[in-house]
C-alpha cells in the first residue's frame, strides 16, 4: 500500500470552532481540503467529525472503555464511508477523519472529557444507534438526532439516588453481621455523605476534595453507633457507610484498557480510582482519630 502525501498550503486549511446548542464547551475542527471542492462538501465532514466526538466524549463520560468506544466509532466510520482514527486520553478525545473516495478530504477535531460519571443506560442506547446506523435502519441525520436526544436522557431523581444509596448500604452492614441500627447509622452516614460530596460537586469544588469531605461526614455519622454504645457490631456500620464512594468502574476500566493496549487511559483510569481510594482513607482516618475509636 503506497503512503499518499499530500501538501497543503494555508489557504486550503480551515479552523472551525464549533459552539452548537448540544455542547457547553466548543469542538475544534481542522478541516483539510482542495480549494476546488464546494464548502457542503468540508461541511460534510465537519459534521461527521463532530458527531464522532460528541459520540466518544459521551461514552467516556458515562463510564465506557477504550475499546467499546473504538467498535462504536468504527460501525458508523465503516457505513460513513470515512477512515477514522481516534487518540483517548482521560481528559480529550482527538478524532482523524479522511473521506475513502477522496484521500484529499481530511478533518481533524479535538474536545475535551469534562466528567468522568457513570450511566450504562447511555452505553447501551449509543450502542444500539451505531448498529442501527451500520445496518442501514437509520440515515446520518437521525444518526444526529438520536445523539441528541440521548445526550438529552434524564438523569435520577437524586433524591432517590440518595435515598437507594443509603439503603444499599445499610443492606451492606446487615451482611457483615450488623443489625438493624448498625444499618440505620450506616445508611445514614451513606446519605449524607452523597449529599455533600453532590452538592460540592455542584458548587464546582475538586472532585477528590468531595470524595474525602463525603468519606469524613460518613464515618463520622456512622462512628456515633460505637460512641453510643447503641448497635451490635458498630465496626460494620464504619466500615460499609463508605463503600458508595469505592470507584469500581474506574478501577474496572483500567484493568481492561491496560489489558487491551490503551495505556495512556488505562493508567490515569488506574491513577484516578487510587487517588479516590487514597482520599477515603484519609476521611475514615481523620474522622475516627478525632473520635477516638480505633477499627484498624
Amino acid at each position: 500500500m503506497k503512503e499518499a502525501r499530500f501538501l497543503l498550503s494555508p489557504k486550503h486549511i480551515r479552523l472551525i470552532s464549533m459552539n452548537r446548542s448540544d455542547h457547553t464547551q466548543p469542538a475544534s475542527i481542522l478541516v483539510a481540503a482542495s480549494p476546488s471542492q464546494p464548502e457542503r462538501v468540508a461541511a460534510e465532514i465537519q459534521d461527521y467529525v463532530h458527531v464522532v466526538l460528541a459520540i466518544s466524549t459521551l461514552l467516556m463520560e458515562s463510564g465506557a472503555h477504550c475499546n467499546r468506544i473504538e467498535r462504536n466509532i468504527q460501525r458508523i466510520a465503516e457505513r460513513a464511508g470515512y477512515c477514522t482514527d481516534l487518540l483517548m486520553s482521560f481528559t480529550a478525545i482527538t478524532v482523524s477523519a479522511t473521506d475513502r473516495n477522496d484521500p484529499g478530504r481530511t478533518a481533524t477535531g479535538l474536545k475535551r472529557v469534562h466528567h468522568h460519571g457513570i450511566h450504562f443506560g447511555i452505553v447501551t442506547r449509543i450502542s444500539h444507534l451505531s448498529w442501527s446506523f451500520y445496518e442501514g435502519s437509520l440515515s446520518f441525520e437521525e444518526l444526529q438526532e438520536g445523539v441528541e436526544r440521548i445526550r438529552l436522557t434524564p438523569r435520577y431523581n437524586p433524591w432517590a439516588v440518595r435515598a437507594m444509596v443509603g439503603i444499599a448500604c445499610g443492606c451492606l452492614c446487615f451482611l457483615n453481621g450488623g443489625n438493624t441500627v448498625d444499618a440505620v447509622f450506616a445508611g445514614s452516614g451513606a446519605f449524607a455523605g452523597l449529599l455533600l460530596r453532590q452538592t460540592m460537586n455542584k458548587a464546582g469544588f475538586n472532585l477528590l476534595m468531595g470524595v474525602l469531605f463525603a468519606s469524613l461526614v460518613s464515618t463520622a455519622i456512622s462512628s456515633l453507633d460505637a460512641v453510643l454504645g447503641l448497635g451490635l457490631r458498630p465496626e460494620a456500620a464504619v466500615a460499609t457507610t463508605v463503600l458508595y464512594l469505592v470507584p469500581g468502574i474506574p478501577l474496572i476500566n483500567c484493568v481492561i484498557d491496560l489489558v487491551e493496549g490503551y495505556y495512556p487511559p488505562g493508567i490515569a483510569r488506574g491513577v484516578f480510582g487510587s487517588a479516590v481510594l487514597f482520599c477515603i482513607a484519609v476521611g475514615m482516618f481523620v474522622c475516627m482519630t478525632l473520635i477516638g475509636i480505633n477499627y484498624y
